[in-house]
């Protein structure tokens, strides 16, 4: 199963963990990758998420595809936020389940390193002193 959200709405980590569970699966790893308050010295006010909507559905899809073909995971949930987020708001949530601890956190870390560096979604820093568009590697 593979479930992928891409919303404006707060992100629920409740709603991930049950649409992840599964009998039959033991393990269930997850990623929650929230707001900073500063970068590089720097007091971050807010984020800003833009997305080709569309275009990063597919690209997630892919993405659970190909961790569910190299891992041999059972489920997987994705979902991320858009709009404007400000420090301690949950801006991604990726949740994955198997019959293996191991596998469920290799999938975890190959899906957010993976969408961090396919998935069209941009974040602008918004600072105490300006603003800026930010790459998602660091």
């Amino acid at each position: 199963m593979i479930d992928i959200k891409i919303t404006e709405n707060p992100l629920d980590i409740q709603e991930c963990f049950t649409l992840a569970s599964d009998p039959a699966c033991g393990g269930i790893a997850s990623f929650v990758g929230t707001v900073r308050n500063h970068t590089k010295d720097k007091t971050v006010t807010r984020l800003e998420y833009e997305c080709y909507e569309s275009m990063a559905v597919k690209e997630m899809r892919k993405i659970a595809d190909k961790a569910i073909s190299l891992f041999s995971v059972k489920n997987i949930v994705v979902h991320h936020r858009t709009g404007t987020l400000f420090p301690g708001d949950t801006a991604v949530i990726i949740v994955v389940s198997d019959g293996h601890r191991n596998t469920v956190f290799d999938a975890c870390s190959y899906i957010i390193e993976t969408i961090k560096q396919t998935v069209p979604i941009w974040k602008k820093e918004v600072l105490e002193n300006g603003e800026e568009w930010v790459s998602a590697h660091p």
